[in-house]
């Protein structure tokens, strides 16, 4: 009977726990069914607006700038060269890399023994031959004086023959005596003619005489040339430079001394593409005299010069696109040979056209225009040139049209825009997550001047409120979940803001 009863007493007690249990998981859960069907009361869904930096198009006439990257080079060089061998007996003191030396100014002296021996020796071959030449000459008198005299004697044997040969005719004389005269009269005509033979001949050596002496005054001109070229003197005021020579050294003929440039005769020749040069040229092709400027990077500073385009190179090189131009320097002062140097080419004139940023245009040359009710609108525009990080573009649109400045994923065709304008107080509240974070820094503290008793949050602050949030002990589930329904909207009452942090402890 006893095991009976507390047998039932057991069963009551395992029957009074279920229950109990039971009603628990029924209060649990209709507790949990109350919590999810309590809702705030539904916002209308509103339409998002995206926040971006837009400009106004001002179409003017601008021109272009062409970079490019040349060397400096020099439009005058001269090699100094010994004349001849011989040994070095004296260097000027500016003879050394980098000195500047004056026309005229005598840098190498060479040993003169042997130059001026070849000279004495020419100098002496001109007096032989100005002492034949004086005989020849002496000759072609006599020479000539003596055919004078052959022409008396020839004629007073003719004048005898014709008299002999009269006085036969009258019968006066003998045929053997005329006969005498005549052969005395063609005897002195042989001889007339043998003096002018000789005649000739001092003639054609006083000729020779006259060309000998002629080479010899050639031969002692040279060898004076030789002699003065011993001293090697410099051809114009200029820089020296790849000095090879030392006192005492022994050079060949024609060897290399050193180079002398003249630094204010300098140039600079870069490349350009093939489509840049046809920037650069007239409707016949030629090359333009357009301006540029000449810009070298220093540690003490930038040193500039204006240039002006003279030419284009004759060739393309081998495996090399593009054309290669070359702008004369008006302000040298600075530069030297062989210096890297930015080159800005002023291209000719555009007409009507606006300068934006590169970010400003997509793949297809495409601008987004501030339409009506601030709705972005697709415009096709023509970039004309690309400098840097700004383009210039024509597109037909309006005057005073704004554009959005730099284009994002977020924008497009028919979106809405809260614009940015420069100088605006106004700021853009609703900005997407991805903006830069300093433009949203910006927009929400020009938001909150305009609304103080309400706060533009943005995505950082919004994300440190959240975590005083979760960090708040004082707080029920219920209120932190209102709070936190609250830091979700675009603008938060500043009432709010400040009792997040007492209730954090901070």
């Amino acid at each position: 009977m006893r095991f009976l009863t507390r047998s039932l007493r057991g069963l009551l007690i395992m029957a009074l726990t279920l229950g109990l249990l039971g009603t628990a998981v029924l209060l649990v859960a209709q507790a949990l069914s109350v919590r999810a069907t309590q809702t705030g009361p539904a916002r209308a869904p509103s339409e998002r607006m995206y926040a971006a930096d837009v400009l106004t198009l001002e179409f003017r006439d601008l021109t272009p700038q062409m970079t490019a990257y040349g060397e400096i080079r020099s439009t005058r060089r001269l090699e100094v060269r010994a004349s001849g061998s011989g040994r070095i007996i004296a260097l000027s003191p500016d003879f050394k890399d980098g000195a500047r030396v004056a026309q005229g100014d005598v840098l190498v002296r060479l040993d003169p023994a042997q130059y001026r021996a070849a000279r004495d020796s020419a100098r002496a071959s001109v007096s032989d031959a100005q002492s034949a030449l004086a005989e020849a000459e002496r000759a072609l008198v006599i020479t000539n004086d003596d055919l004078e005299a052959a022409r008396r004697q020839a004629s007073l044997r003719q004048r005898a023959f014709e008299r002999q040969r009269d006085l036969n005719t009258r019968g006066l004389g003998s045929a053997v005596t005329t006969e005498e005269a005549e052969l005395a009269a063609s005897s002195a005509d042989q001889a007339v003619l043998g003096k002018r033979a000789a005649l000739s001949l001092a003639r054609s050596t006083r000729d020779q005489s006259q060309i000998a002496l002629e080479r010899a005054e050639i031969d002692l001109r040279e060898a004076d040339r030789v002699l003065a070229e011993t001293e090697i003197r410099a051809g114009f005021q200029g820089i020296l430079s790849q000095v090879a020579a030392v006192e005492g050294g022994l050079v060949s003929d024609n060897e290399m001394l050193a180079e002398l440039i003249d630094p204010n005769a300098l140039e600079v020749v870069f490349r350009v593409s093939t489509t840049q040069f046809v920037r650069l040229t007239d409707p016949d092709g030629a090359l333009r005299p357009l301006s540029a400027e000449v810009r070298l990077q220093s540690a003490s500073g930038e040193i500039r010069s204006d240039a002006t385009l003279v030419r284009v190179g004759a060739a393309v090189e081998a495996g090399v696109a593009g054309r290669l131009i070359f702008a004369r320097l008006d302000a040298p002062q600075g530069f030297r040979p062989g210096d890297f140097a930015t080159v800005i080419v002023q291209e000719p004139t555009l007409d009507r056209v606006a300068r934006l940023p590169a970010q400003a245009v997509n793949g297809n040359a495409e601008l987004l225009a501030l339409g009506p009710e601030d709705r972005l609108r697709t415009v096709q525009a023509e970039v004309l040139r690309r400098e840097g990080d700004t383009i210039l573009v024509r597109a037909d649109v309006a005057p005073d049209t704004e554009v959005v400045a730099r284009r994002t994923p977020l924008l497009g065709d028919g979106i809405r825009l809260r614009p940015i304008r420069s100088g605006d107080q106004g700021a853009a509240s609703d900005v997407p997550r991805g903006t830069p974070a300093q433009a949203v820094e910006d927009a929400a503290l020009r938001d909150n001047r305009n609304h103080p008793a309400m706060v533009t949050l943005t995505p950082a602050h919004r994300a440190r409120l959240k975590a005083q949030l979760e960090a708040a002990k004082n707080l029920s589930p219920a209120r932190k979940s209102q709070i936190a329904q609250e830091l979700e909207a675009t603008r938060v009452p500043a009432a709010t803001l400040a009792q997040i942090a007492p209730m954090a402890g901070g």
